[in-house]
């Protein structure tokens, strides 16, 4: 048969489909995996999926009921089944991810001059011993016809054009021999799927705590075959760090999770705070259940981003600061030397004194001849800055002698694991 009549009658197929199946249902693949998109919260809200036995790729958008937004005829890899090795001509299964859309210097006739990239292999693949690259959705120089890329998955130009603008990068791909949607997703699903969040929030806080237990989330010999460095080259730069630094502080949001042909994937919005850097952006790891059956992270992949995390970090320790400040002004304004110095860290400065000692010993020399009378402070500003957070505010202090000034008081302060403490402490006089 000539391409162009093959063409024809493609363009013809999605109706054709519509009409068998009035008839006589579509049957199920006999191989490759099988998704089922559950309607549930973990869902993430906007989902690609491509499905390999009706070539089509499908747009889905979960607003409290999942809807089909839109769907394509796309092309898939000339060989059927699960892609194990490079160049055997077949489209990858599993639960992908969009990194980057690319727009020049492609082949026109072989991509048509649009094309998204996703991140095959993932950890599970790479577990699973699969090999190859380059598994993009992207547009052709020619109306498309089936199973005819080298494993991507390729949709018509005029298609590309309109599905791209949801492809904004971190966009979830499930690839599937076959795609439905469940409204109600199996109880055993919907419970692991609750578990995995949860284990989540517990690898979350176990490292921001620099606990041993953050290790035990892991399956050594799995994470070892799936990453690029060994679980034990892993743990034992963690270990180190937890031993090099003050603290650390770890905080998740918006967990999304779904499920993959053998494992599950989640992710999250991840923000990162230690005295020596500050990071934020998405973070997904890869489950898979061990030999008793406690689900494990197999894989794990990091990418940066700005997620709008460090305001809600803000938000959460701004009473916690406040507190801090008010409880340090009281101990002032009273002249308490026991709890205003129990404030400062060991190694905080007070320019020109260095060192709680030192400032300890000049606010007892200082108050027993003249103990404030009013400490008042004004305008707290909160901002978070490299080693903790930053809190300025107009000062106006008065002692028992009728002394008295006004200007800007600046603290650098840090968390010690138990509270807030003063690392720095500066002021500058207000302009008259």
């Amino acid at each position: 048969m000539h391409r162009s009549t093959i063409r024809a009658l493609y363009r013809l197929l999605p109706a054709a489909v519509l009409l068998l199946s009035l008839f006589c249902p579509l049957s199920a693949p006999a191989n490759g995996w099988h998704v089922r998109i559950p309607d549930d919260a973990g869902t993430p809200r906007r989902l690609v999926a491509v499905d390999k036995e009706d070539q089509k790729l499908h747009i889905y958008e979960r607003h409290s009921p999942l809807k089909l937004a839109a769907s394509y005829v796309c092309t898939t890899g000339q060989a059927t089944g699960d892609k194990q090795t490079a160049g055997d001509l077949k489209t990858p299964e599993g639960i992908y991810f969009v990194v980057n859309k690319l727009s020049a210097g492609l082949d026109m006739a072989m991509y048509g001059g649009i094309a998204y990239t996703l991140n095959y292999p993932n950890p599970v693949d790479k577990l699973r011993r699969k090999t190859g690259s380059g598994i993009w959705i992207h547009s052709k120089g020619h109306d498309i016809v089936p199973r005819e890329t080298k494993g991507c998955i390729a949709l018509n130009r005029a298609d590309i054009d309109k599905a791209g603008k949801l492809f904004a990068p971190g966009t979830p791909v499930a690839v599937a021999g076959d795609v439905s949607t469940d409204a109600s997703p199996a109880k055993e699903d919907k419970a692991t799927a609750r578990k995995l969040e949860d284990k989540v929030k517990g690898w979350a806080k176990a490292w921001g705590s620099r606990s041993p237990a953050m290790f035990d989330y892991y399956d050594p010999e799995a994470y070892s075959a799936a990453q690029e460095e060994s679980f034990a080259a892993f743990r034992n730069q963690k270990e180190r760090l937890f031993k090099q630094l003050a603290w650390i502080q770890t905080s998740v949001s918006d967990v999304q999770v779904m499920q993959g042909p053998g494992y599950w994937v989640t992710w999250f919005n991840q923000y990162y705070r230690a005295p020596n850097m500050t990071t934020e952006g998405i973070r997904r790891l890869y489950w898979q259940p061990d030999r008793k059956g406690e689900y494990r992270i197999v894989g794990m992949e990091w990418v940066p981003a700005d997620v709008g995390m460090e305001a809600n970090y803000l938000e959460t320790v701004s009473p916690q600061v406040t507190a801090f400040v008010e409880k340090w002004r009281k101990a002032w304004e009273r002249g308490d030397v026991k709890n205003y110095i129990a404030c400062y860290s060991d190694d905080a400065e007070q320019a020109p004194r260095k060192g709680s000692a030192s400032i300890r010993q000049q606010k007892q020399e200082l108050w027993r001849k003249a103990k404030p009378a009013k400490v008042q402070l004004k305008g707290l500003r909160i901002e978070a800055v490299a080693g903790g957070v930053r809190a300025d505010m107009t000062q106006d202090y008065r002692d028992v002698t009728g002394y008295s000034d006004r200007g800007v008081k600046t603290l650098l302060l840090r968390q010690d694991g138990q509270g807030w403490e003063i690392v720095k402490e500066e002021w500058s006089p207000a302009a008259r």
